[in-house]
């Protein structure tokens, strides 16, 4: 069945007016749509769900007359409005749609929908509408070609009470009340509308300026009791001053000056590097309390939730302001690449991911937040190309995940390295100016990259887009040399013929040192067959994938590795941070899939205990919690492991105190979280202790001044996972009162550490029934992260699967809830289990979402059975006997 709309009329402009009743919950509007007619038809097909269409009436460009539809109906199945006239609009004819509509607000997360603000989001006062529109829910909030590739410009008209505030996509031209002689001006619909009001004086009209030609995904706009603070930034290339506001309710705008200050910040960057100005005359930030993504780059008013725009500058959190600071410079980068030019559908998804990166080492950061998870969805064979076919919305909204946006991401990132940032960059200015307001396809930015290169891009970047998985690049030295050969890389072993047909193009950024000692980097030298012999004197330090620039493996030999440690931590090492990084995590991902040994892996481990920096130390402990949480239940693994974490992070977490230092540096501060967070995962007494008692004062005092903000999550997890029930109640409470979006999910974090089942049931309920729905899967995550409740977790969510799936099916939510479920689990029974509970059901809008647990449940299952032996040998070889107790 095809699901994409007929393209024999297309819009070209929108105006859309909107009512929002708050009270009632529920919305009615009218939109005018100006179409061209590509050829003659008398039927209009377009998109609708879940609205009330009337009053529906085409003007042909030219007629006098007024065509009433003669029919109309709509489809349910795939939201489509079918739209016919007793006679036929002309092929090369334009004409205006009218559609009067209605519709209700809820808190669906998608289309028009509410929010709730204020310290009890329960509290009406604080009810607001906004949207949600990516990837196919404008359709929810009015009758339109709900495409990416059917841009077109839109005027909004907003009706609302006059104590609230409108916001849309570009700034407001006129704000007038209801009861003023010219508010209706010649706008029949309007002035019915009027009629209708019990008091015009409580109602007022906001009128915007038209838009560029725009996607109707990235079309939104809310109202409600919002309040903001306000910046402005000076343009580079004009000239021209440009204000910034984020918006929010009273209660915690205050913490919205750092994302504001990092917008101010990047936006002239951004202008500098695409040489492209900022076309719209206002950027505002929207801060939900309620939101399905973590954050959405509508074209001039940017949504998100509360925890990723807000930061109290009195907590000192490092780690929560670099969270905010990527995100939103991450979505301000949006502004131009995935606005200005979007793609044509949603197999080109990856054409938004261009990133920047300004300073704070986020190149190194981009390893662990986008660059792995890539990784690790990429080597299952449940995997999909960056590029996939997505026939429907079931398919559209799943390829959401960290493939679509993360490997897409790091794939030009390595290009980037590949032809140089500046020539990358350059490119990228070229599409983007050839291209503005324009849908673009994947061949688009290749060709603008290869106008600056002269270099194959399109044959370089093929496989890496349109073909699934990665490769792991084996390294053989060889007198005089080295050989290099790639195969596909798979978590569960070394691949089978038909899975490893793909030879892809890989950039191996070589890294040698010559005589002198000074290094040099070739990025150059490319594998584009099987194998390769590279000349090289493999007696000085050598490095494939210089920078973890590439998105593969390198495997080495386990001798050649603990060189490579021994050299990465030496005071005159050739490598880089990013290069210490990818040498643990590619050594861990390589023991896990059987590739090399885990003792290989854990040698690596021992030879890095010297450095100091936080990212190593963060790639270790990414490592070590892995095996830990995959041997969840096997004590004779977890004990000893345990023992090994605590001898690596007890004594940084001691050197490093509970306390700020005013001479720490932002390095020291992460170093401090992680070393405290894994000394208490690990069981260490002394951590936990410490916790226990500074919770204990905070739950006896009120006073939380000995909790270090950055430190609340593992201390509330500690203080819920040790106590009991007076534990979990006054974080609950905590939750509903703080004024603080991230002492609040800190709190709910904790509520799924219990061990007692009573208290598991209670926050399950808590979860499902009570919470705002965007936090479930923060209370699902956190209860999966239990052992004591993981196995419970996966059957309360079966028993309450169709409940689940109908509140959220056709949310970003719904997309990760079966991995937050299931995947945790580490057993063939388990897989088996999982796979016949939804061997019936119809998975049509999930179907590759649970492949891919399954997946991760037989990985894991199987991993256990290859590697616990050699495992506790290990450790038994490198720890005392009494860790073993």
């Amino acid at each position: 069945m095809d699901y994409r709309l007929p393209t024999d009329v297309v819009p070209k402009q929108y105006d859309l007016t909107i009512q929002t009743d708050l009270e009632n919950a529920k919305f009615d509007g009218v939109v005018r749509t100006d179409l061209h007619a590509k050829r003659r038809t008398s039927t209009i097909v377009l998109h609708s769900v879940d609205l009330q269409l009337s009053d529906i009436s085409l003007q042909v460009s030219g007629r006098k007359d007024t065509l009433r539809a003669s029919e109309s109906a709509t489809d349910s199945l795939v939201g489509l409005g079918i739209i016919v006239f007793p006679e036929a609009l002309p092929a090369g004819s334009d004409a205006r749609l009218t559609i009067t509509f209605r519709g209700k607000l809820t808190s669906s997360l998608r289309g028009y929908y509410t929010s709730c603000g204020g310290k009890d989001h329960h509290d009406g006062k604080e009810v607001y509408s906004l949207t949600q529109f990516q990837p196919t829910s404008a359709r929810r909030a009015f009758p339109c070609w709900d495409e990416p590739a059917l841009k077109a410009t839109f005027t909004m008209t907003m009706l609302s009470k006059v104590d609230s505030v409108n916001l849309s996509n570009m700034a407001a031209i006129s704000e007038n009340s209801c009861n003023t002689h010219d508010a209706f001006e010649d706008d029949p619909w309007l002035a019915m509308k009027a009629r209708t009001l019990n008091d015009l004086s409580q109602w007022k009209i906001t009128r915007f300026e038209t838009t560029p030609p725009i996607s109707t995904y990235l079309v939104a706009y809310a109202n409600g009791p919002f309040k903001y603070l306000e910046r402005s930034y000076t343009s580079p290339l004009s000239g021209e001053v440009r204000p910034l506001r984020i918006y929010t309710t009273e209660d915690i705008i205050w913490q919205g000056q750092y994302a504001l200050d990092i917008a101010q910040k990047v936006m002239p960057l951004y202008e500098e590097v695409f040489d492209v100005e900022y076309p719209l005359p206002k950027l505002d930030f929207l801060a939900s309390s309620n939101f399905d993504l973590g954050a959405m780059e509508n074209w001039g008013l940017i949504t998100g939730k509360t925890t990723c725009f807000l930061d109290n500058p009195k907590a000192n959190d490092v780690r929560h302001q670099l969270y905010v600071a990527c995100t939103t410079s991450h979505e301000v980068s949006h502004m131009w690449f995935g606005d200005i030019t979007t793609m044509k559908w949603w197999d080109m998804l990856y054409l938004n991911e261009v990133r920047a990166f300004p300073e704070w080492r986020l190149d190194a950061q981009f390893l662990g937040w986008n660059y792995y998870p890539a990784r690790a969805l990429d080597a299952k064979l449940s995997s999909h190309p960056v590029e996939v076919e997505c026939p429907d919305e079931n398919k559209i909204i799943q390829m959401f995940d960290d493939l679509s946006y993360n490997k897409a991401a790091a794939v030009l990132r390595m290009l980037s390295t590949y032809v140089g940032e500046k020539i990358f960059l350059k490119g990228v200015s070229v599409y983007l100016k050839k291209h503005k307001f324009k849908s673009t396809v994947t061949s688009d930015l290749w060709e603008g990259i290869q106008s600056v290169t002269n270099r194959d891009i399109a044959g370089m970047m093929r496989d890496w887009i349109e073909k699934m998985g990665y490769p792991v690049v084996s390294v053989v030295e060889k007198e005089g040399g080295i050989q290099v050969r790639q195969d596909r890389y798979l978590e569960t072993g070394p691949a089978e013929p038909e899975d490893n047909e793909t030879i892809w193009t890989i950039p191996l950024n070589l890294l040698t040192v010559r005589a002198r000692g000074t290094s040099q980097i070739d990025h150059t030298v490319l594998l584009d067959s099987r194998e390769r012999f590279i000349r090289l004197d493999t007696s000085k330090p050598f490095k494939v994938n210089a920078g973890t620039k590439g998105f593969y493996v390198v495997q080495y030999s386990p001798d050649r590795l603990v060189q490579l440690g021994r050299q990465a931590v030496a005071r005159d090492s050739p490598f880089t941070l990013q290069d210490r990084v990818g040498l643990v995590r590619d050594a861990f991902a390589l023991g896990g899939s059987g590739h090399s040994s885990v003792s290989s892996a854990l040698g690596l481990v021992d030879a890095l205990r010297t450095t100091e920096e936080y990212l190593v130390w963060n790639a270790i402990a990414a490592g070590l919690s892995n095996i830990a949480w995959t041997w969840w239940e096997h004590p004779e693994v977890v004990n000893p492991l345990n023992a090994f974490r605590r001898s690596l992070f007890v004594p940084i977490a001691k050197k490093l105190g509970f306390a700020h230092l005013p001479c720490d540096t932002p390095d020291d501060q992460l170093m401090r979280i992680k070393a405290i967070e894994e000394a208490a995962e690990a069981g260490d007494p002394w951590a936990v202790g410490e916790m226990k008692v500074r919770f204990a004062h905070f739950l006896e005092t009120g006073d939380e001044s000995r909790i270090a903000s950055d430190l609340a999550n593992v201390t509330y997890r500690i203080a819920v996972q040790e106590g009991g029930k007076r534990e979990w109640d006054f974080l609950k409470r905590l939750a509903s009162s703080t004024a603080n979006p991230a002492q609040a999910l800190a709190a709910h974090t904790a509520l799924g550490a219990t061990r007692d089942m009573g208290l598991a049931e209670a926050t399950f309920r808590y979860a499902t029934t009570e919470a705002r729905d965007q936090d479930v899967l923060t209370f699902l995550k956190t209860l999966q992260r239990n052992v004591a409740t993981r196995r419970w977790l996966g059957e309360k969510v079966m028993v309450n699967f169709g409940k689940l799936e109908k509140k959220y099916a056709g949310t970003f939510t719904f997309n990760n809830l079966l991995d937050a479920a299931f995947g945790g689990l580490s057993s063939m029974e388990d897989h088996k289990r999982v796979a016949d509970f939804f061997e019936r059901r119809d998975k049509k809008a999930y179907d590759l979402q649970l492949q891919q647990t399954l997946d991760t449940i037989k990985f894991s299952a199987g991993w256990i059975e290859r590697s616990t032996e050699e495992i506790k040998r290990w450790l038994e070889e490198h720890l005392p006997r009494r860790d073993f107790a």
